[in-house]
């Protein structure tokens, strides 16, 4: 089939690879110069399908409106508020529920998983270099850190996922360079998981997927989607609309925008993460794999040659406009455990990207209801622990296969109810 895809980050690359591996004519429309500019440009890199779990969770509002009051808060809430914003605030915590909770984690840790192993056959069976490692430390600060840690560990332990707890002397030999000036009470130690450079690997995939025909259309934005079939697209500046067999929206928070003239009103935010990346000035204080600040919910991760820190979750504000105080808990956070590690006099890159995040948690994948359109949208901030799987998820459908998991309340069904 003649298949168009909305969007280049690392949930459409990846579907174009998988579309093109299955035979079927690709294009890819990106309104950026190049892929993975958006959600996907500066992530903490982590794949740990047993962590990937709702945000929409019992007990979260109130921890939000407790860490607010926080100056290194870990949730922060932007001005202006749209009523947009308010509208998803207010279906998030009706999502928090216990029931919704569990369902929603099962879900995604479905998909979570079978991203993994399709990630890990990807990287086997294609010449893909991204920066990646293996293994990360949950570190806890403190004996009431590990206390608050139990709830997350105990989903880790329901998942199935091989973790050790380890005491501060094991952590440091895990990783020798974390600072012994810095209080550490243990950590866990999840030696399967992994570490990659989701924008390195969304390039590299791209240029797999040309090498069987997909066509990459950069500086190129799609202004709307026809109910017409075959399937239409409206491009900026081309007065002849383009024609397909089948679309796959990919466009992350854009995706509500294209979806709501056709009468499907997707409730997709963007929730901002930050995060900073900078040459490593001695390897030898600078992190192997990666480690997590469980009390700042702050990730630190050795890409190469280069540390990148990642945290924070804004909802509303102005895009373009970064806050500082989401900035210095980051640079806190690196300081506070590796001291010296990477070069911050010059040449730092300050990232707020906006993740594409639905109430509830869950991406939709699969059918649209409008004849010829597929959807493989609101990852939020797992898109990169999610894209493999999803994409071959989406794959599978369009070629009227069975996927090799269970779909149950991954489809947009679950939005309409």
């Amino acid at each position: 089939m003649k298949i168009a895809i909305i969007g280049a980050g690392i949930i459409g690359v990846t579907t174009a690879y998988e579309l093109a591996a299955d035979g079927h004519e690709v294009t890819v429309f990106e309104r950026h110069a190049a892929a993975a500019e958006e959600a996907s440009f500066a992530t903490a890199g982590m794949v740990a399908p047993g962590s990937v779990t709702p945000w929409a969770a019992p007990g979260m509002p109130a921890k939000v409106m407790r860490s607010l009051l926080s100056r290194h808060a870990a949730v922060r809430i932007g001005r202006p508020l749209s009523a947009g914003d308010l509208a998803w605030i207010w279906k998030w915590r009706r999502a928090c529920k216990l029931e919704t909770y569990l369902a929603n984690r099962a879900r995604l840790q479905r998909l979570a998983f079978y991203s993994s192993e399709r990630l890990r056959q990807l990287s086997a069976d294609l010449p893909l270099e991204y920066e990646r490692s293996q293994g990360y430390l949950m570190l806890l600060r403190s004996g009431k850190d590990q206390q608050l840690a139990q709830p997350a560990l105990q989903v880790i332990r329901d998942a199935g996922v091989a973790f050790r707890e380890v005491d501060a002397a094991e952590a440091r030999r895990i990783e020798p360079a974390l600072n012994a000036d810095t209080a550490l009470a243990g950590a866990i130690h999840l030696p399967r998981d992994e570490v990659g450079n989701c924008r390195q690997f969304a390039m590299g995939l791209k240029i797999g997927a040309q090498l069987l025909g997909a066509s990459f259309l950069p500086n190129t934005t799609i202004t709307r989607i026809g109910r017409s079939v075959p399937a239409t697209l409206y491009v900026a500046g081309e007065a002849k609309r383009r024609r397909f067999d089948t679309l796959v929206l990919c466009a992350g928070v854009a995706s509500a925008s294209l979806l709501k003239p056709l009468g499907l009103s997707v409730p997709i935010a963007p929730v901002y993460g930050y995060s900073i990346s900078a040459h490593i000035r001695e390897p030898l204080n600078a992190p192997l794999s990666a480690v997590m600040d469980e009390r700042y919910q702050v990730a630190i991760t050795r890409l190469g040659q280069r540390v990148r820190v990642a945290g924070g979750a804004e909802i509303g504000g102005a895009p373009g406009h970064k806050r500082a105080a989401s900035l210095q808990t980051l640079y806190k956070v690196l300081h506070d455990w590796f001291p010296g590690a990477a070069q911050l006099s010059g040449g730092v890159q300050e990232w707020k990207g906006a993740r594409p995040m639905l109430p509830d948690g869950p991406p939709v994948l699969g059918a649209s209801g409008v004849p010829g359109l597929w959807l493989n949208i609101g990852h939020g901030a797992s898109g990169w622990a999610l894209s493999c799987g999803s994409a071959r998820v989406v794959a599978d459908l369009i070629a009227g296969r069975a996927p090799a998991i269970d779909l149950e309340g991954l489809d947009i069904e679950r939005l309409l109810r």
